[in-house]
């Protein structure tokens, strides 16, 4: 039986996803997330970031490349993985990061004149809908 490793998380692109592909041809994608956890603390309010690696395989690594961007507003969900191996030294290392088996893309803002609009792509449109597939919703915020 497997334990439960299960994650969400939800925040903005911090910079553009890189693309690699595996020795095999396989395409993997990379990006880190901020997400922001506001709370109260002796009664003013408090931010906190946390920014954390994301890794996306196969065709949804070919559509976050295709789509995301620097400040896109993501929904990720997967697993966390721990990567552990010796430094030149033979000091033990390790490193967790999100494994992205959905991703949801948060409709981009709005763009306040038609001047803008045509210098800048930043609303989502019917075709980016139909080209992100079934792992990946634009969900209509």
């Amino acid at each position: 039986m497997n334990n439960l490793n299960s994650i969400i998380l939800e925040g903005n692109l911090t910079r553009d996803p890189v693309m690699d592909k595996t020795p095999k041809g396989t395409a993997v994608c990379h990006f880190t997330v901020a997400s922001n956890r506001y709370y109260k603390s002796e009664g003013e309010r408090q931010e906190e970031v946390g920014f954390f690696d994301v890794e996306v395989w196969s065709r949804l690594a070919e559509t976050c490349n295709e789509y995301l961007l620097k400040g896109r507003g993501v929904r990720v969900v997967g697993r966390l993985k721990q990567d552990r191996w010796s430094n030149t030294d033979g000091e033990p290392r390790s490193r967790i990061h999100i494994v992205g088996e959905h991703v949801e893309f948060r409709a981009r803002p709005k763009v306040e004149s038609a001047a803008d609009a045509e210098s800048s792509a930043e609303s989502v449109t019917e075709a980016e809908n139909e080209a992100i597939g079934e792992k990946v919703a634009v969900p209509a915020y």
